[in-house]
């Protein structure tokens, strides 16, 4: 059976404003009952350890995915997620593949975290794949600080600067992740139009745009583990 693991963020706090983040809702809940119905086992974790913040947002009624309303009735799954593990506790030789959601969050903690960027350099040495949506792919600029010129030429996709300024979020953030990303050498690719699903495929690494790239992020993570 496949053990994928998935990584949360542990931040709630933003820029300029009294508002929060955390993980978005959906693209925790979209890949997370795509790996079950997959019939692969979850393991999920985050910087700190127990139930990571929740993007206010994402449990608008207008962002509610049907995933999230399974969510709500699954009490099993609620309670994993009340209780991830520290990802100083995890190796990366236990599990299958990686997966990071997004939310805000990412780009403060889990783009700075060695532990998280250690783990992606192992998950790639072992030839597992590593996948992340919209504000996840901050994640790789943990590994980029270790191991400098890991971006260089990586071909990717992350939530885009022109989205960012449209949710009004832009001025809320220490830096615009797509520019962040390209700034490290990376070919980041967007949907020609904001919002609509965009995946890309580099080798081992599967990342996606935004909201509605997550479940389509985790199915190009199946179809890789096949």
């Amino acid at each position: 059976m496949k053990k994928i693991l998935m990584v949360l963020t542990s931040h709630s706090e933003m820029e300029n404003t009294d508002s929060k983040t955390g993980v978005w809702l959906g693209e925790f809940t979209d890949p997370y009952y795509e790996f079950l119905d997959a019939g692969y086992t979850v393991k999920l974790v985050s910087p700190k350890g127990g139930r990571p913040p929740v993007d206010p947002m994402s449990e608008l009624t207008e962002n509610v995915t049907e995933s999230n309303r399974r969510f709500q009735d699954d009490q099993q799954s609620k309670d994993a997620f009340s209780h991830t593990s520290p990802i100083s506790q995890i190796s990366a030789s236990d599990y299958d593949a990686v997966f990071y959601p997004g939310g805000h969050g990412p780009i403060w903690d889990l783009a700075t975290n060695n532990e998280s960027g250690l783990l992606i350099h192992a998950f790639l040495d072992q030839g597992k794949p590593v996948a992340a949506v919209c504000h996840g792919p901050a994640a790789l600029l943990s590994a980029e600080n270790l191991k400098p010129g890991f971006l260089k030429g990586k071909v990717l996709s992350a939530f885009s600067d022109t989205e960012e300024t449209l949710v009004g979020r832009s001025g809320n953030v220490p830096y615009l992740l797509e520019t962040k990303l390209k700034e490290h050498g990376a070919d980041v690719k967007t949907a020609l139009v904001p919002f609509l699903s965009h995946v890309e495929t580099d080798g081992l690494l599967i990342t996606g745009q935004n909201p509605l790239s997550a479940g389509p992020v985790a199915k190009a993570l199946i179809d890789l583990l096949k």
